[in-house]
């Protein structure tokens, strides 16, 4: 497993937010309920599964797999017409993406703005419906299961959602908060018990007892974040989705909150698939990483492996992006800046989705033949048709042409 340097922090923020509850949505836990809009709402429940070994090593549990995810598919219609309203398309949010989560570790994927990643984190909980594939989670196929025993299973699948604020129902205090998935799922036992236990929730999170009593609006963007991450530990789960967790705090409340995840993962035994866009936080916390474009996995390999020697032009751009506190090292490295901007999702590329942008294209294959995620050795995926080629400098780089992207072809 990757070696994770980051020590526990006993903290608690201090400042104080507004009284600003705009946006705010309820924690849902008996069904999700997520409005067209996407907004962090709903608290997810929990299901588990396990599948076949994957790839990539440097993971807790071996080969235990506790997800295993199959050609997994989100698309969204894009409709038109007033009266005869018409499907006239769609958004491939998600389009065929296969990876798996091993029991104990900490999954990153990462990728730009609009490349699918919350899409695929919702589809793989159902608290957005696949549009095809399979969510194998503890040998249960998550993606046929409906009604009750979609709800039961819930308990075992969390989600920590990016905005602290939106996701909490500003009219329920904390308490109220956390004890409702408890009792969804038939975990209050007794007043007593049951105190005890949230107390404990927030103590686990750096939080103090008279939390209880407050409403969202009364705390600090980091202590909201504490707080979502008690409403997802209330029902003891197996996996837990980050989706950003850190993105909308302070520098400082970020390495609290990560360092707490990290405490809690070693603690409780917990899996956990983050999203983030931040690679510098990524590579702190993950064990394996997974780099998405345009709906699709283009490179899966371990946190050190992904950054020492990343295989796909797309990763390499992104990595290249990150700064160096080195002035020397930032003058002399590589820096590959991509032309044009990123196609729409309702309109991809055919091919290689990454080939209008990449400096490695080639007149064949590339805006033909799709890549398939294909393993390198060692447990690297990369699916890039020239990855050998041009990781062994046979090909070189050449200038892009930017093409205009338009909204509507």
């Amino acid at each position: 497993m990757t070696d994770k340097t980051a020590t526990t922090t006993e903290a608690t923020d201090t400042d104080t937010a507004g009284t600003d509850t705009a946006g705010a949505d309820t924690v849902g836990i008996d069904e999700a309920r997520n409005d067209a809009a996407g907004a962090d709402a709903a608290g997810a429940e929990t299901a588990t599964g396990t599948g076949e070994a994957g790839p990539g090593d440097g993971a807790v549990g071996g080969d235990d797999v506790l997800v295993t995810v199959e050609d997994l598919k989100v698309h969204f219609p894009i409709k038109r017409g007033i009266v005869l309203e018409r499907t006239a398309g769609y958004v491939y949010a998600v389009d065929g993406v296969d990876l798996t989560i091993r029991r104990g570790e900490t999954y990153g994927l990462v990728g730009e703005s609009g490349c699918g990643k919350t899409t695929l984190g919702r589809g793989l909980l159902r608290l957005v419906e696949p549009t095809g594939g399979r969510i194998v989670f503890d040998d249960t196929d998550v993606s046929t299961l409906k009604g009750e025993t979609l709800r039961k299973s819930r308990r075992r699948m969390q989600m920590i959602f990016q905005d602290p604020l939106s996701s909490l129902d500003p009219r329920q205090s904390v308490e109220s908060i956390l004890v409702e998935g408890m009792r969804a799922h038939g975990l209050d036992s007794g007043k007593e018990a049951t105190r005890a236990r949230l107390v404990e929730l927030l103590d686990s999170v750096g939080l103090p007892e008279s939390a209880l009593h407050k409403y969202p609006h009364e705390f600090s963007g980091g202590q909201r974040q504490r707080i979502g991450i008690a409403r997802a530990l209330a029902v003891e789960p197996d996996l837990i989705v980050a989706d950003e967790p850190v993105s909308a705090l302070d520098v400082s409340v970020q390495a609290q909150v990560l360092n707490l995840l990290e405490e809690l993962q070693q603690r409780l035994g917990l899996t956990y698939l983050v999203i983030a866009h931040d690679l510098a936080v990524v590579r702190h916390i993950s064990d394996r990483i997974g780099v998405m474009y345009l709906g699709s996995l283009v490179e899966e390999a371990s946190s050190d492996e992904m950054y020492a020697e990343p295989m796909h032009p797309y990763t390499k751009a992104l990595l290249s992006a990150v700064p160096v506190p080195d002035p020397t090292v930032e003058d002399e490295r590589e820096q590959i800046l991509l032309t044009g901007d990123l196609p729409s999702p309702a309109n991809p590329p055919t091919g290689c989705r990454f080939h209008t942008r990449c400096p490695w294209k080639q007149d064949t294959l590339c805006d033909t033949n799709r890549p398939e995620l294909r393993d390198v050795g060692g447990g690297h995926r990369v699916a890039c048709h020239y990855a050998e080629d041009i990781l062994a400098g046979r090909i070189s780089r050449h200038e892009v042409e930017p093409e205009l992207v338009h909204p509507d072809a």
